[in-house]
């Protein structure tokens, strides 16, 4: 489908900006909505740009200008993590690599990082340390992280405990600096148990809005200076004088980024989601009605030297669409996203001779203060700074921007639903790189090989909540359950006192089953699973784990592998080519029905009982190393097919 754009708005357009115009295809807006729709992958397209710009290592300059430790590079690198989560393609993951690696040595130091300078911008980029260092397992990308943490612990600081935005800009706050750092501190600080951080996070948001909020407008001054010493800063309050709207744009993605990492129980989850309200509602006040876009310095509108400026406007419907997806905003925001993506697609994209896609009219940067021209914050001096086409900040944003909106078609799939993974016969431990004992092993938070990080995006992006349950299941901790997924239950070499499933559980899975109830069963081949309790429950359905070992795989010889499914699967809609490998084989009698077959022998099977459905494989089949796209030959389609299969688990949970 194509959206058709009003003329006049074409015209004034490639006037404002001279555009070559790109069709703004898949979108469904307005009345319409967004059921069904299949919105063309921006995410991808703007990511294949940045790709072709920055193939090698991220030079801002002119050709021949050496790569600087920039933040930017941290805001592209986070959108192309979100495109690859949402792809299962690897070469997302590869490009993150490298461009990290051009910095990161191999003792953890990162070159053209300085320390010294006390620079909040210097942390942004250790949020793809931190990923690295959970996916690969690397101690390079922890200590690399781990510098940057520790620049946090001596970084300087306001009176009340606010990070100064840079040592060069002292006893100032801006809200640039709270994207910069909070998000990284935030999940750093989840990673390595540093609950009490979370307090100086949260004091962080706090003291910004405190300092820099308008009581008229509930818009956000760009900066504050405890001192008042600046000329910019207003000698009662030390506010700048305007409200910059890329500014405005780091803060609410600074919110709902860190936001996401708080424990649930956590008293800053409350202060954040109150302050993301009250912005929320501030900055759509200001959304340009025509374009659904916003100007460079939101609130002067009137003004005719003023501009719709693309990374502010990229920025800001990014926040309303996470913000209302984690649950902390209100649904209705989401027709102000829709209005401002769409204005963003029409107003800011262009096409490429390359067939790939830019962004226009991007400010290059904006600021306060400094040596040389000074920056005194005026409308005039906003107006004065170049607007730039493929800024990678404006990118950067643009692209998570994009994925996030990609989600909304799917989202309401399965709104209200949970899936509970088990984490109590299966519960294994190993020891990190700082030497605490951490849980891993098909779990959710795992993002290395052996986890279940990419399950739950593929869930997460129909609306399921996912959860976990590390007690026996019971009729109260099931209550709510949905789907109930166990794993691999553990054996005594790999559990020093596992825990077996009993008659009493048994029992009350079952009922759930039949009143509802949507269970999978993942076993393992032989020897690296418990088998008789395992049996116990799944022959309730008709099902039993043979303890063998089919499949079996050589040296990564992965063709060993193949399981080529047939049309007309109930499961899999398409006759995908799969992976599995060492795989325990079934065996089934009524209910049970055989859903996969090689070579005569059953490898998935499903049964109906009661209410209820019950999926069986013996093997785990959908962690990450055989769905992240980065093992396997392309020609294995286990990610889409564990998509189809998500799909079918959710269809068939019908119990609320």
């Amino acid at each position: 489908m194509k959206l058709n754009l009003n003329n006049e708005l074409i015209k004034f357009v490639l006037r404002k900006a001279a555009l070559k115009p790109v069709l703004v295809c898949g979108l469904v807006f307005g009345a319409v909505g967004w059921a069904g729709a299949q919105p063309e992958k921006y995410s991808e397209r703007m990511a294949e740009t940045a790709m072709k710009l920055w193939p090698d290592s991220f030079s801002l300059g002119k050709p021949g200008t050496p790569a600087k430790w920039s933040y930017d590079l941290g805001v592209i690198l986070k959108g192309v993590e979100a495109v690859w989560k949402g792809s299962g393609d690897a070469r997302w993951f590869a490009y993150i690599q490298q461009q990290m690696d051009h910095y990161v040595q191999d003792d953890g130091t990162i070159k053209a990082y300085k320390r010294e300078d006390y620079n909040i911008d210097f942390i942004n980029n250790g949020k793809l340390l931190l990923l690295l260092y959970q996916v690969t397992g690397k101690a390079k990308y922890y200590n690399a992280a781990s510098l940057l943490r520790d620049q946090l612990r001596t970084h300087p600081r306001t009176s009340e405990g606010g990070f100064w935005h840079k040592k060069i800009y002292p006893h100032q706050m801006w809200l640039d600096g709270l994207y910069m750092g909070q998000p990284f501190f935030a999940e750093y600080a989840k990673l390595f148990n540093e609950r009490d951080a979370f307090d100086d996070i949260t004091n962080q948001f706090v003291l910004m809005e405190r300092h820099s909020r308008d009581d008229e407008t509930g818009l956000l001054y760009h900066g504050w200076d405890e001192s008042r010493e600046q000329a910019w800063a207003d000698k009662a309050t030390g506010r700048s004088p305007n409200f910059w709207g890329r500014s405005l744009g780091w803060f609410g993605m600074a919110l709902v980024d860190a936001i996401e990492h708080f424990p649930e129980d956590h008293p800053g989850v409350d202060s954040l989601a109150g302050i993301l309200q009250r912005f929320a509602k501030a900055v759509i006040a200001f959304q340009d009605k025509r374009s659904g876009v916003w100007y460079d310095v939101v609130d002067m509108a009137h003004r005719p030297e003023n501009y719709l400026e693309a990374s502010a406007s990229c920025m800001l419907v990014y926040t309303l669409a996470k913000g209302v997806r984690l649950g902390y905003l209100p649904e209705g925001y989401i027709k102000q996203a829709q209005k401002g993506y769409s204005g963003i697609l029409k107003t800011f994209i262009s096409g490429r001779d390359d067939g790939g896609i830019n962004l226009e009219r991007t400010v290059a940067v904006s600021g306060l203060g400094g040596s040389g021209r000074y920056r005194d914050g005026s409308f005039a001096y906003y107006m004065s700074e170049p607007v730039i086409q493929n800024d990678p900040k404006g990118m950067g944003a643009f692209i998570k921007c994009a994925a996030e909106m990609e989600l909304l078609p799917t989202l309401g799939r399965a709104k209200g639903k949970t899936v509970v993974l088990d984490y109590y016969y299966n519960n294994e431990y190993r020891v990190d790189v700082t030497g605490r004992q951490v849980r891993y092993h098909y779990v959710w938070e795992d993002q290395s090989n052996s986890g279940y990080s990419f399950l739950g995006h593929l869930f997460n992006r129909y609306g399921v909540r996912t959860a976990s349950l590390e007690t026996k299941p019971g009729v109260a901790t099931l209550g709510n359950a949905d789907v109930y997924i166990i794993v691999d239950p553990d054996t005594e070499k790999e559990t020093n006192s596992p825990n077996f499933l009993e008659r009493p559980e048994i029992d009350v899975i079952t009922e759930w089953v039949r009143q509802g109830g949507v269970l999978v069963l993942l076993g393992n081949d032989a020897g690296n699973a418990e088998f008789t309790h395992f049996n116990q429950l799944a022959g309730r359905f008709g099902i039993r784990f043979n303890e063998d070992n089919a499949l079996s795989v050589k040296n990564d010889h992965f063709p060993e592998g193949a399981v080529q499914l047939k049309k007309g699967n109930s499961v899999f809609k398409k006759p995908y080519r799969l992976f599995l490998k060492e795989v325990s084989t079934l065996e089934l009698t009524p209910p049970a029905r055989s859903l996969v077959q090689k070579e005569g022998k059953h490898l998935m099977a499903t049964a109906k009982y009661g209410k209820g459905t019950v999926f069986a494989l013996g093997d785990p089949w959908i962690y990450n190393e055989y769905i992240d796209g980065r093992k396997l030959p392309p020609d294995f389609e286990n990610y889409e097919a564990a998509d189809a299969w998500v799909q079918w688990l959710l269809a068939k949970a019908r119990r609320k």
